[in-house]
C-alpha cells in the first residue's frame, strides 16, 4: 500500500460514503471501488459492508482506518523533516484558526508571511476556539489561534486583548437591560460563560433573547438596524459609526476583556517554517493588521 491507499481508507471512514469520499479525493467512484477491493485483497479481509445509507466498516476495517491516521501522520512528518534539512523556509504550514480571526486577521498575516517566504504554503482549518484548541493539543496543526483562556500545556503568546461591550443603535439605560431585546450569536462556550457570569453578577432576571443568529457579523448587522442590543468584543465594532457602546465591568469596576492567543508545542519550533512564522507573529501587531 502507498500513501494514497491509506488516504482512501481515512477519507472513506470519515465520509461513510464511497461517492462522497471519491468527490473529496477527486477519484471516480469505480476507480475508488476497485482500489478498495485491491486493499481488501492485500490484507485478505473485508473492510466495509455496503448499506443503503452508505458503507459500514467491519472490525478489521475500523482497525485499518485508525492505523491509516497514524500512517498518514508519519508520512506528513517525514515530508516536513526532509523539507527542513535544507534550512529553507518552505513546505506546508498547518494552522488552526478560530472563525473570527480567520476572517478578520488571518488573510493579511498569511500575505505578509508569503511575501517574505514565497515557497511556503498553508493548510488552514477553522472553527470554534474549543475545536481549534483540540487540533493543537492533538498536534493535528503546527500552530493555533484561539480566543479565551484555555489551559494550554505548551507555548502560548498573547496576540491582543479586547474589551467586551454592550452595543446598541440607541442609548441604553443599564437598569432596563433585562427588559430590552437582546441578539445573541453562536459562539465559543468560554465566551458565553464569561457573558453569563457578568449577567448573573449584575441582574437577578434573565435577559430577553429576541433572536439567536449564526455568527457575530450577522448579529452586528441586526444591531446596526436597531433590532436589539448585543454583547460582543469591541473588535467587531471597529470603524462602525452610530453605535452606542457600554463597556462591561465587574463589581469592582475592572473591565472585562477577552484575550486572543497563539499556541503551539515547543517541539514544533524545530521546523524552520514554524519558527519563522512564530517570529513574524511576535514581531507584528496583529490587532492592527
Amino acid at each position: 500500500m502507498d500513501e494514497r491507499d491509506w488516504l482512501i481508507l481515512s477519507t472513506l471512514h470519515k465520509e461513510k460514503s464511497i461517492t462522497k469520499a471519491g468527490q473529496s479525493l477527486f477519484i471516480a467512484q469505480p476507480t475508488l471501488t476497485k482500489r478498495l477491493k485491491q486493499i481488501e485483497n492485500e490484507f485478505e479481509v473485508q473492510i466495509v459492508n455496503r448499506t443503503i445509507k452508505g458503507v459500514q466498516f467491519t472490525p478489521e476495517g475500523e482497525y485499518l482506518a485508525r492505523r491509516a491516521e497514524e500512517v498518514l501522520k508519519v508520512f506528513q512528518e517525514i515530508k516536513e523533516d526532509i523539507k527542513n534539512f535544507d534550512y529553507q523556509i518552505a513546505g506546508t504550514l498547518r494552522l488552526g484558526v478560530s472563525n473570527f480571526i480567520s476572517k478578520y486577521k488571518l488573510p493579511a498575516l498569511l500575505k505578509s508571511f508569503k511575501d517574505q517566504y514565497p515557497q511556503a504554503s498553508f493548510e488552514v482549518k477553522t472553527g470554534y476556539s474549543k475545536d481549534i484548541f483540540n487540533l493543537a493539543y492533538n498536534q493535528d496543526v503546527h500552530i493555533s489561534f484561539i480566543r479565551g483562556n484555555y489551559n494550554w500545556p505548551g507555548q502560548k503568546y498573547l496576540l491582543f486583548e479586547e474589551k467586551l461591550c454592550i452595543a446598541s443603535r440607541n442609548k441604553i439605560n443599564l437598569e432596563e437591560l433585562p427588559n430590552l431585546p437582546r441578539i445573541d450569536y453562536r459562539t465559543d462556550s468560554l465566551y458565553k460563560q464569561l457573558i453569563d457570569n457578568w449577567w448573573t453578577e449584575h441582574y437577578s432576571k434573565p435577559p430577553t433573547i429576541a433572536m439567536v443568529v449564526d455568527q457575530g457579523d450577522t448579529c452586528k448587522e441586526m444591531v446596526m438596524n436597531g433590532l436589539g442590543y448585543a454583547i460582543m468584543p469591541s473588535l467587531f465594532l471597529e470603524n462602525i459609526k452610530d453605535i452606542h457602546k457600554i463597556y462591561l465591568t465587574d463589581k469592582n469596576e475592572n473591565q472585562i476583556t477577552q484575550k486572543t492567543w497563539m499556541i503551539y508545542h515547543e517541539e514544533s519550533l524545530k521546523l524552520n517554517i514554524v519558527r519563522a512564522f512564530v517570529n513574524l507573529v511576535e514581531e507584528l501587531d496583529i490587532y492592527e493588521l
